[in-house]
């Protein structure tokens, strides 16, 4: 993400430009994992374009809204794993994109926060409901209500990212860390992957013998694949398995 002057707000263009992008990531079966990273120094996210969004009408701004949310689901719904490089500020719908991630990774030094409640609104682009299922509910409730702001270390603690690191010179600790975290997904059978993380995402919005037949259709898909194979192959053989995608 790369708009300087709006510090990455997410504007109409911004949004559009996002959407046909996931799009074609969704389509592209090369991709192993997806990293979401900011070129601003200082900032991942700044949210909803706010000056955008003072000369809209209601009509105007539900719609609006709704293509936030839209995209969020996109990015939420990406086959491959994704990663959300929080280097620093992710406010609003900055981190309400941050969570439709898989994972996340953050310096010590960002700033995070759903801070709606302080400008009259709330969480309308997916925060309200991705933020209990990442925190819990109580959480979420105190840090809605308040608008909170939390840093890395505090994000950490509370399991709002997986990992966060001292932040360096280039301003890009978090993003190299996402990298890292990258690197130990992409030996895997990326097919294997992909069903595993549909079948937590589906499962976590069912009742537990639903999302066991969730787990049962998705393990059957990896059954026949070509990586299966080649992976009790390379145990038996004892060596590190080579894993194609098919």
């Amino acid at each position: 993400m790369c708009r300087h002057k709006a510090r990455n707000a997410l504007g109409h263009v911004f949004v559009s430009q996002m959407r046909e992008l996931m799009s074609a990531l969704a389509c592209d079966s090369a991709v192993r994992a997806v990293v979401f990273r900011s070129l601003v120094p200082g900032v991942f996210c700044a949210g909803a374009d706010l000056k955008e969004r003072a000369l809209m009408n209601h009509t105007e701004s539900d719609l609006f809204v709704h293509s936030l949310r839209s995209l969020m689901t996109q990015i939420a719904m990406l086959p491959s794993p994704t990663i959300a490089a929080i280097d620093g500020v992710a406010l609003g719908g900055g981190l309400e994109l941050a969570l439709a991630c898989d994972l996340r990774t953050a310096a010590y030094s960002a700033q995070m926060g759903l801070i709606e409640t302080t400008r009259g609104l709330l969480p309308g682009a997916g925060g309200s409901q991705r933020l209990p299922r990442t925190v819990g509910v109580t959480l979420a409730k105190e840090l809605i209500f308040t608008g909170r702001r939390v840093g890395g270390q505090a994000a950490l603690d509370m399991g709002l990212v997986n990992r966060a690191v001292e932040q360096n010179q280039a301003e890009d600790a978090a993003y190299r860390e996402a990298l890292s975290l990258a690197r130990e997904i992409l030996p895997q059978a990326p097919i294997a992957v992909r069903m595993a993380k549909e079948a937590m995402n589906r499962g976590m919005e069912v009742d537990i013998g639903s999302a066991m037949a969730i787990e049962r259709m998705c393990y059957a898909r990896v059954i026949p694949t070509r990586d299966r194979q080649e992976g009790m192959a390379a145990f038996i053989e004892k060596r590190p398995p080579r894993y194609t995608g098919e």
